[in-house]
């Protein structure tokens, strides 16, 4: 049993990450979702003299307190601002050809959420933003008064598969008409019209999430980025991958699958042309979840799953 006691806040599933990523403590490690340097410091705590990890992120806040943070690891550690859909890109920067093992992080850092200033949650009446990297030109402001109704719908049933999508886009429209809507606290008036007035859950919750994963284009941005960082993996190199929310995991889990399978031919032809080997092995073949005694102390472990695939 572990203690979980720590002056930093430490995220969901560390010590399940750390064991099923970290196979040789001298190798090159990257952490493509630095966000509070949690796992970051993790990963550094547990290499030799030879290891190595580099860090990405978008957001100059989470780099900027990274910095002080993990600072004492001198030349160990290295941080590069960029999506980590560009990870082949941050690996040449850094003078990298293959790595031992990559870690994802997928969603929303604690501290973006609860800055009221970003504008990600329906908590805090404050402008509509909710950019991971403040430097993009799309925000959630131009989301919700640009799109027109239709693609309206279509991000918040793909995205937030929310029941009651066609109802908030139209009411979204309406309010459009009579004047642009500035702030989040105005969004979530016009999302609770459209709700039953006793919903369990805040009737806010999918549709912010669908208008966040369209702003940071999440689901392209993971779909690449698994391809891209699978590639960069050495021979027996690990990638690891947390997710929130089924509409991530199962991205992670039917490119993993595909990985992990060799031949494609159709199931009609008898013998085999596509020539296709499985690259990869699933580590666990069921995702890895948060122990009994994480899901006491932090709510958002409860939808938290780990998927690791080592490369062949």
């Amino acid at each position: 049993m572990h203690e979980i006691e720590s002056e930093y806040h430490i995220p969901v599933l560390y010590y399940e990450t750390l064991e099923t990523l970290i196979t040789n403590k001298d190798g090159i490690y990257v952490d493509c979702t630095l966000g509070g340097g949690g796992h970051s410091e993790g990963i550094l705590k547990e290499l030799g003299e030879k290891g190595r990890l580099i860090s990405i992120d978008q957001d100059d806040q989470a780099i900027e307190f990274a910095k002080k943070r993990l600072e004492k690891y001198g030349s160990k550690w290295s941080v590069f601002k960029s999506n980590f859909e560009n990870i082949e890109t941050v690996l040449y920067m850094a003078g990298v050809d293959k790595v031992t093992g990559i870690l994802m992080d997928i969603g929303v850092s604690s501290t973006q959420l609860d800055d009221p200033e970003r504008g990600f949650s329906y908590r805090y009446d404050t402008k509509l933003d909710m950019r991971m990297n403040r430097d993009d030109k799309i925000s959630a402001y131009e989301v919700v008064n640009n799109y027109d109704e239709g693609e309206l719908v279509r991000i918040f049933f793909e995205y937030g598969e929310d029941r009651f999508a066609r109802k908030v886009a139209r009411l979204i429209c309406q309010r459009r008409e009579e004047k642009s809507i500035e702030t989040t606290g105005e969004l979530v008036d016009i999302i609770r019209k459209a709700y039953p007035p006793r919903s369990e859950k805040h009737p806010a919750k999918k549709v912010f999430q669908a208008i966040r994963i369209e702003v940071n284009r999440e689901l392209e941005v993971l779909k690449n980025a698994i391809t891209k960082s699978f590639n960069s993996l050495e021979k027996g190199g690990r990638l690891a991958i947390i997710t929130f929310h089924s509409l991530e995991d199962r991205i992670v889990k039917n490119m993993f699958r595909d990985l992990c399978t060799g031949c494609k031919c159709p199931k009609e032809i008898p013998i085999c042309v596509c020539n296709e080997t499985p690259k990869g092995k699933l580590v666990n073949r069921k995702p890895i979840t948060s122990s009994q005694e994480e899901l006491k102390f932090n709510n958002r472990a409860h939808s938290a799953k780990l998927r690791v695939i080592e490369k062949l």
